[in-house]
């Protein structure tokens, strides 16, 4: 079982991320806001980090850089998941260190996949 933070200010978006990466056997933490999902992170050391990226307050991307920067958290594998779907916004998140970037609308089993993808890798 993997410990995984979920944070997004949608909670409906929050509560089916939850709901499925939940039913998969996982442990998860969640978070509606930026700042709270960078304390939960420094706090757990959760496996993975699934991050909205417009969120108030910290954005997805300032937590991401946040995570890269601490020692502690670099290795952290991060899933960005939001409706930014420009190629300028892929390569934003990518260039801030994320591993991944999943635009809404999204397929539940499809993040479920790549989650365990990450995961897979991160444990090699």
């Amino acid at each position: 079982m993997s410990t995984i933070l979920v944070a997004d200010d949608d909670r409906d978006i929050l509560d089916l991320v939850a709901f499925k990466l939940s039913a998969a056997g996982h442990e998860l933490i969640t978070a509606t806001d930026g700042a709270s999902a960078l304390t939960e992170a420094r706090r757990a050391v959760p496996d993975i980090v699934v991050l909205d990226v417009a969120m108030p307050g910290m954005s997805g991307l300032d937590v991401c850089r946040e995570l890269r920067a601490d020692a502690i958290t670099t290795a952290i594998p991060v899933i960005l998941l939001t409706a930014r779907g420009q190629e300028s916004d892929v390569e934003a998140g990518f260039n801030v260190g994320a591993d991944d970037y999943i635009v809404k609308p999204f397929s539940p089993r499809e993040l479920q996949s790549r989650v365990t993808a990450l995961l897979s890798r991160a444990r090699t």
